[in-house]
């Protein structure tokens, strides 16, 4: 399973609410014995026949049973630990198990509670790096980071800078010193929110004892800041921001390049990631988009496509499914069950974010599509 994937699993599950303290979830440590964890759940089973209220002692006993029946086909624990969740959720028992992670959970968890406790696995996911996004031109700019795949926008603003045409009586040579006064000015405010945003320094460069730029990790940048940057606008205006030494100097160490981009808006830093995602995504990532590209593309040429829950699983049923696209949004169940639908036939499955664009579009119009090898009627 992949951790982008792995972390929308985790995502889903954290947001489901249960009423009072039904939901359980059990997590069992890399080398941990099963079978103490087996025992605490059948002890827990009988105690909750002491549950005063009726609706929880049965919600509560039928989680543990499901659990019960999850963690039997384990002879021993897999090699990274283990995870399971069950509980009542809008009256249908929703269960959950992770087998085959990244890295070891290394935290042992028995929870009963109105909501399911996933921290220890959440712990064993990489986070994904994080990027700092700059679109900038002389009348606006856009600020914000890509965390994983998902751009998460900081800032939007306008500037005050005069238009190309200056105003009657004023000189040419004092009319466009006064306008580089104010795109400097302007370019210097931008270059101070990039600081906030990236290295959440908010009151500039810290000085240690030798009087040289650092902090608290000693290398001159916050321990959350970004692991690089990339800058977008028209390629001149662009280049004067960057060339005009306004990115804080740990900022410009870590400068992956400048993109041509046409809006310095919100829209902007999607273009923005687009235009640099060579430095930007990783391999997973990138075919994860040009999938969804590929969808919209064969919507537009009429090429065999599909979508919709009902009509993807048909489409899997004659083995017509290449790959099936899945957006983050929709219910775990729905997504395992299209997932093993379309694995059964020899396809492959993505899970798409709203980390772009077309990706928010494809959650919001479709939630559930595929790339198909010949049309189904």
């Amino acid at each position: 399973m992949s951790h982008a994937t792995l972390r929308d699993r985790i995502e889903q599950l954290e947001s489901t609410d249960g009423a009072g303290t039904e939901l359980v979830t059990v997590t069992v440590p890399a080398g941990d014995s099963l079978a103490a964890t087996r025992e605490r759940v059948a002890r827990e089973h009988a105690a909750a026949e002491n549950i005063r209220a009726k609706r929880t002692r049965t919600r509560v006993r039928q989680a543990l049973k499901r659990i019960q029946r999850l963690l039997r086909p384990y002879e021993t624990t897999p090699d990274c630990g283990l995870a399971v969740c069950a509980g009542v959720v809008d009256g249908d028992l929703v269960s959950a198990v992770f087998d085959d992670l990244p890295e070891p959970i290394t935290e042992s968890t028995y929870r009963c509670d109105d909501r399911f406790h996933l921290d220890p696995v959440r712990a064993t996911v990489a986070p994904g790096e994080t990027f700092g996004l700059v679109v900038v031109e002389r009348g606006r700019a856009a600020v914000g980071r890509l965390v994983g795949d998902r751009v998460v926008p900081d800032r939007t603003f306008e500037s005050q800078v005069m238009g190309s045409s200056r105003a009657g009586g004023q000189s040419a040579k004092r009319f466009e010193r006064e306008r580089a006064r104010q795109v400097h000015e302007f370019f210097e405010e931008v270059g101070v929110t990039a600081r906030e945003s990236f290295l959440g320094d908010a009151g500039g460069k810290a000085t240690n004892s030798d009087g040289n730029g650092a902090n608290a990790d000693g290398n001159g940048a916050n321990s959350d800041s970004v692991t690089g940057v990339v800058v977008g606008g028209s390629m001149g205006t662009a280049q004067q921001f960057v060339d005009g030494d306004y990115l804080d100097h740990r900022l410009r160490d870590r400068l992956l390049g400048t993109y041509g981009v046409e809006y310095a808006t919100e829209p902007g830093l999607y273009d923005l990631v687009d235009a640099a995602q060579a430095e930007l995504l990783d391999a997973e990532q990138r075919a994860v988009r040009e999938h969804v590209d590929d969808f919209f593309g064969r919507l537009r040429d009429d090429d065999p496509v599909a979508y919709g829950v009902e009509d993807v699983l048909r489409a899997a049923e004659y083995g017509a499914v290449d790959t099936a696209l899945v957006s983050a949004d929709v219910a775990s169940d729905t997504r395992e069950r299209v997932e093993t639908a379309v694995a059964e036939q020899g396809g492959g499955a993505v899970v798409v974010t709203d980390g772009s664009d077309r990706g928010a579009r494809f959650g919001e119009t479709f939630g559930v599509g595929a790339l198909l090898r010949f049309p189904v009627n």
